[in-house]
């Protein structure tokens, strides 16, 4: 199938392709087209699926067209690198001031409507709700499918759909809702005025009440998928009552799609290697592939985050790319005390302070930081002197960052490619740095973590506090820590405890389970949206920028955070354009406020 670069807000753009036919008198002429299925394919059961993969396999952007970021393939997908944890700062752009120096304005928080990352997010995530569309409307034509069968299907894409929206909203608030009983010329015409959560819930209740618990393709959305889903989406509205009655019934009774009981993965390094994917922890999550023919059915967005130089393909894996460098203020939160974190902030005060290499050369003497550091640090952040992964080999510094002046002395470890995964990979690109390691949407500490936030707002806080001690308890897995290379002892000072006193205080408490959040969920494309959700996005982020502005002035100095403008990206130029004028005169879309 030709891929569309899909511009506007078209209603059936898989349909556009698939379901065109050649009208002649003369029978013998009607011959289709190479390449092309007609509509009789289509409303078959596989051709059904057929569909359903093909909005399964947008979750992480559109494919690129072979002439560079067409549809978004580096940031229009569900790792949310870019807008979740970027924006949130528990990364940088890294790389160095020429490359993709579009993302540059994002993290300082100075983006234009004709941004074109902007563009390519939306892009990503309408392309999702059209494929979507489309499955639903095709799929009303399926006379001989089975009724069980279409209510299946149209749980799952409607499941997909609710994902899609429920990127559009939080990154862009107020966006048009498309859906399948539209025409093409009635899409177009959709404003954004309207607040889409309530169809969103309806997308998501729909997948609670019609999708299985079990499925035999364990990389389906479940019946626990999609009421985790549904939870997250009450969160971010303030329905704390809600979330809580449906968190209670996931821990108590949810399951993975092979019917394994929700849990924690004993090992939290491995949770982000190919031989800890589809784990108890995996609530939801990106199946990607290995040793395909193409590069894009790998975790391609993640290719961008290896370690840089020749150096790192030899001993890590990649030669590419050197991007996405977690932050000083990142790494410093895994300071703690009595093995707890300092909540108060004064981790990036005085000896508090994490012990870098920053400005020094690989080959210069560096003495490590022997302070007490939670273990998740170096499951999380790559640092000189400690090893990298199951590669038998140290992170030597600077030789493996691109300019570390711009990027700083850090590298991400979250989903960087392990020796194991390396002989599965996708190698066919233009980098081995591709992955075939699945990336998790939502993954059971995070449920654990909402369901602690919900808890501690309806006034339970000694809940609130079991649950996030279950995802402690679960990081101070000794057996788990990293190792020097000899394996004889942990490669760094790790001292981390359970919250042992009562949670009597109701703001501790909320503290102490947002800063979890922050620590446990690193890298992981959800930062920047608890900030926003919660309102202290302003108070937050303008005390990160000012400490990252002390570490690398040429890259934050001056960058401000302004709310509620910089809560939401601006709507792009390019699709209030196409979609032109309403029936009075006036642009179908309105503009965020503040741009």
């Amino acid at each position: 199938m030709k891929k569309i670069v899909r511009k506007g807000l078209p209603f059936a753009v898989i349909a556009a392709v698939v379901l065109g036919a050649i009208a002649c008198k003369d029978e013998f002429l009607e011959v289709p087209v190479t390449g092309q299925i007609s509509e009789s394919q289509l409303t078959t059961p596989a051709g059904l699926e057929g569909l359903l993969i093909g909005v399964y396999a947008q979750l992480m952007g559109a494919p690129d067209n072979g002439g560079g970021s067409a549809g978004g393939e580096w940031n229009g997908g569900a790792t949310n690198w870019v807008w979740g944890s970027i924006r949130g700062g528990d990364a940088n752009k890294g790389s160095n001031a020429g490359d993709f120096n579009s993302i540059t304005p994002i993290e300082r928080f100075e983006v234009q409507v004709t941004n074109s990352e902007v563009q390519f997010k939306w892009e990503g995530s309408f392309e999702g709700v059209a494929r979507a569309n489309t499955l639903l409307k095709i799929m009303a034509k399926a006379d001989e499918v089975s009724e069980a069968q279409k209510t299946r299907i149209a749980a799952e894409a409607r499941f997909l759909r609710g994902h899609f929206y429920f990127e559009l909203r939080k990154n862009f608030k107020m966006v048009p809702w498309v859906d399948e009983t539209m025409t093409d010329e009635e899409a177009k015409k959709v404003p954004n005025n309207t607040d889409i959560w309530p169809k969103i819930e309806a997308d998501f209740q729909f997948a609670v009440d019609n999708l299985p618990e079990t499925h035999s393709q364990i990389g389906r959305a479940n019946k626990w998928a999609a009421m985790s889903y549904l939870a997250k989406a009450y969160m971010y509205q303030r329905k704390f009552n809600e979330a809580k009655q449906l968190f209670d019934d996931i821990i108590a009774n949810g399951t993975t799609t092979d019917g394994t009981p929700y849990g924690l993965h004993p090992d939290f390094g491995d949770l982000f290697s190919l031989g800890g994917e589809n784990s108890a922890e995996s609530v939801f999550a990106y199946q990607a592939t290995g040793g395909a023919s193409s590069t894009y059915n790998s975790l391609h967005e993640v290719a961008m985050h290896q370690p840089y130089s020749t150096a790192a393909g030899e001993t890590a894996g990649s030669d590419c790319c050197g991007f996405f460098h977690p932050s000083f203020d990142l790494a410093a939160s895994y300071r703690t005390q009595n093995g707890l974190p300092l909540l108060d902030g004064s981790y990036r005060t005085g000896t508090n302070e994490l012990v870098t290499d920053q400005g020094k050369a690989s080959d210069e003497a560096f003495t490590p930081d022997a302070g007490p550091l939670d273990p998740r640090l170096d499951h999380t952040v790559g640092r000189r002197g400690i090893p990298w992964l199951d590669w038998g080999n140290i992170h030597p510094g600077k030789a493996w960052i691109r300019d570390q002046n711009f990027a700083g002395p850090y590298t991400p470890k979250k989903y960087a490619l392990d020796k194991t995964e390396y002989g599965t990979r996708d190698a066919s690109g233009w980098t081995p740095g591709y992955q075939a390691t699945n990336f998790m949407i939502i993954r059971f500490a995070d449920v654990l973590l909402m369901a602690a936030e919900a808890e501690v707002e309806v006034g339970s806080l000694e809940k609130a506090r079991e649950y996030v001690n279950l995802v402690r308890s679960r990081a101070a897995n000794a057996s788990a820590f990293v190792k020097n290379l000899e394996g004889t002892a942990d490669a760094a000072n790790y001292v981390i405890s359970t919250y042992d006193l009562p949670w009597t205080d109701q703001t501790a408490a909320r503290n102490a389970v947002r800063f979890e959040r922050k620590l446990e969920l690193a890298l992981e494309g959800h930062r920047f949206y608890d900030l926003v959700r919660w309102g202290n996005a302003a108070e937050v982020l303008n005390a990160y920028l000012s400490y990252e502005a002390s570490k690398l002035s040429n890259q934050f100095g001056g960058a401000t955070f302004t709310a509620p403008a910089d809560e939401y990206l601006p709507i792009p130029q390019t699709e209030i354009d196409l979609q032109g004028k309403d029936d009075s005169g006036g642009n179908v879309l309105t503009q965020n406020d503040g741009y």
